[in-house]
């Protein structure tokens, strides 16, 4: 496809990228390329099952007959760069790094938004903890081997609006269950959410062989 089109079809993006290809890793991404020996190949950028616990950020050759219309295109000085469009929200902030060390090197992907589920202003109530719980809360628990994810979300006529969470990992059975619920993860989800008015933990804590606390 020509210039042209990707440039056009870039235009019609809401969202721009700002994932950011180092200096280090635009010399290795350049000599890798330079010996594919095809003019104009450049990177293909793209996130598999992004917004998923198991996202995984992934790189590819991408040759100029290969572009898809779709994608956003990054000039860097020796090769362009192809930005899948879907992938452009989970890969906020990433960059692209590459370390030498005595053994060669290795290329670094960090995408800290990779794993975080993408939620529009018409988003469900479901959707907006979710997102919470994966943005704001399990990266916070993921330091003592823990998560949690939400079971259900119910309407109560006494107590109101209430998420239903199930605690994994190394919050299974821990002792500090309660504070972590109570001051950690509720008073997270309600300041984000305020018509959330309790938060209530159905997790089997009887079950506690790999508690960070016991």
């Amino acid at each position: 496809m020509s210039t042209e089109n990707v440039n056009t079809a870039q235009a019609a993006h809401e969202e721009i990228p700002n994932l950011l290809i180092t200096p280090s890793a635009q010399e290795y991404l350049s000599d890798l390329l330079s010996k594919q020996n095809t003019p104009g190949i450049g990177v293909r950028i793209f996130v598999e099952h992004a917004g998923t616990p198991r996202a995984e950020c992934c790189m590819a050759y991408s040759a100029p007959e290969e572009v898809s219309a779709s994608d956003y295109k990054q000039d860097y000085p020796d090769f362009p760069a192809y930005i899948d469009a879907p992938s452009i929200s989970y890969l906020r902030d990433a960059v692209i790094d590459y370390n030498k060390d005595r053994f060669g090197g290795q290329l670094t992907f960090r995408a800290p938004n990779s794993k975080v589920p993408r939620v529009g202003a018409d988003a469900s109530i479901e959707e907006r903890i979710t997102y919470i719980l994966q943005s704001e809360i399990n990266p916070g628990l993921a330091s003592h081997g823990g998560n949690c994810s939400l079971l259900a979300v119910e309407e109560h006529e006494e107590l109101g609006l209430t998420a239903i969470l199930k605690f994994g990992g190394g919050c299974q059975g821990c002792s500090a269950i309660d504070v972590t619920l109570k001051q950690g993860v509720e008073t997270t989800l309600r300041e984000h959410i305020p018509e959330l008015k309790r938060v209530v933990d159905e997790t089997d804590h009887s079950q506690a062989e790999g508690a960070y606390y016991k």
